[in-house]
Formats: structure tokens, sequence, C-alpha cells
């Protein structure tokens, strides 16, 4: 084995690390390839970003762009009204989630197992199926067009509660019983033991439900008609319909909408990566 590991490594070794490599960059190019453009189009004229021969830089870079769109007070309104609602849907939907998590891992109830395969059910129930019974059910309690229509309806998921739920059988059951001996109840137990080691899951989840109410267009479309309490994207379909020639704003738009989002994730990013290879080896 130590002659072995000393020999000179060949050229195939070397020839595989060096498409992996490329192969790996050209991946990171292709993920990567429509953000930068989106970013650099907000900096080009109206008539340059679909211009023929493409060109990825402006001639002139036009840095009022961004500038025009920053001091709309109607974007400005709009991504304080969208961040409001995102942070209000993240929060109810961990806290919604974790619950019923920890109900169906540790408590003991009537009709449990039949219970739980109906949550999980609700997995294979693609979303656009039940908008119309949704848009009914929100018309009846009078939810139009008010903030609660974007974040009640959706808070709860089964994909969050599963994913938890897995989480929650992990911890050891000797933790539990330690508390139990100090005389806490099934509320303390969770709030004391389960929320403080919830950290990995919830990171996942929340960047999880961030994005869903961030990018979110079909609900909002259907459910909110003042032009006052739109979310991002139904604010950037309306500029793109109104205001369709002035693209390099447009585009200078959109970069903003996505700074949140990616700023999110340059944060997450080692919670994240943790996340994902905790989930590979198990």
């Amino acid at each position: 084995m130590t002659e072995d590991r000393r020999r000179p490594r060949g050229w195939r070794w070397w020839t595989g690390g060096v498409l992996k490599g490329l192969v790996g960059a050209l991946f990171v190019f292709l993920a990567l390839f429509p953000l930068a453009w989106m970013i650099i189009a907000g900096f080009k004229a109206k008539t340059e970003v679909l211009e023929t021969p493409f060109q990825f830089f402006p001639e002139v870079w036009h840095w009022e762009n961004y500038a025009r769109i920053l001091s709309d007070p109607t974007f400005l309104r709009t991504l304080g009204w969208t961040f409001l609602g995102t942070v209000l849907f993240t929060a109810l939907s961990l806290a919604v989630n974790s619950m019923a998590a920890y109900a169906f891992a540790r408590l003991e109830f009537p009709f449990k197992r039949t219970l739980w395969v109906t949550v999980i059910t609700t997995m294979f129930i693609p979303g656009m199926t039940i908008l119309l019974t949704s848009f009914i059910v929100v018309t009846k309690l009078h939810m139009l067009d008010t903030l609660a229509v974007l974040v009640l309806p959706g808070a709860a998921s089964a994909a969050s509660i599963f994913f938890i739920r897995q989480f929650y059988l992990n911890i050891p059951r000797s933790l539990e019983e330690a508390a139990e001996l100090d005389g806490c109840g099934a509320g303390k137990i969770f709030i004391r033991l389960f929320l403080p080691l919830s950290k990995a899951p919830f990171v996942v989840m929340g960047i999880t439900a961030f994005l869903a109410y961030w990018n979110s267009y079909v609900w909002p479309i259907m459910t909110m008609a003042s032009p006052d309490k739109y979310v991002m994207q139904q604010y950037l379909a309306t500029f793109r319909s109104e205001r369709s020639s002035e693209l390099g704003i447009l585009m200078a738009g959109s970069a903003m909408a996505a700074a949140p989002v990616i700023i999110m994730f340059l944060v997450f990013q080692k919670q994240i990566i943790g996340n994902i290879k905790m989930a590979g080896l198990k």
C-alpha cells in the first residue's frame, strides 16, 4: 500500500481532474450567466437589451437605470410590502410545521397513523389542481385583497412537516426523558429542547418558504386587486406590460428584486451545504 501511494500519479488521473474541473466550470457558467446578464442589462439603454448582434456589455453604462428604479416610490413600497409578507409567511410556516412535526414525531394521539398518511398524501397533489377550490374558500372567508390571503393559505406544508419530523426522530429520547424528570411537559420540551436544536432544518425550510413567497405570482394575481398591495412579481409583470419599452429599467428592477434572495444564500451558504452533506450521510 505504501509503495502504491508513493507512485507518481499518471496522466489519466490528471486528465480526469482537468475534465471534472472543466465540467464544473461549465455548470457554474451556465447557472450564473442569466443572473450576470440581467444585472449587466440593467446598465444598458432600452434599445441595447435585445439588440442584435448580442453584446454582453453595454457601449455606454447607464447608471441612472438603477437610480430611477430605486427612486420609484411604487417599487420601494412593493419591495417593503413583499418583504413584510415574506417574513410573516416564513415565521408562520416554521412555527406551524415544526409544531406539527413534533406532534407526529413524539406525541401519541388517536388516528395518528391515519392523519400522517393523509398529510403525506397531500405532497402528491399538484398545487395548480386546488387553486380554484382555494380561491372559493378565501372568497367565502372575505380574505381577498388582504395580507392574510397571501400568508395563511400556504403556511402549512406537508413537505416541511415531513422534513422536520425526520430530523426530530433522530433526536435522542434520553434528552427528552431527562427533561421529563425535571418536570417539563410536552410544550416545554418542544420550546426548550426541540426548538434550540432545530437550526439545521429551520434554515432549509425557512429558505424554501422565503423563496415560495418571494417568487409567488399566480396566487397573488388571483387574490390581490389593489395596485398598492401588489407583491414583487406582480409589480414586475405590470411594469413589463405598461412600460415595455424601458427594458433597461425593467432589468434593473429585476436585479434589485433578486438581491434579497442572493444575499440570503450568501449568508446561509455554509448551513445549506452542511445540511446537504448531513442528508447525504444519512
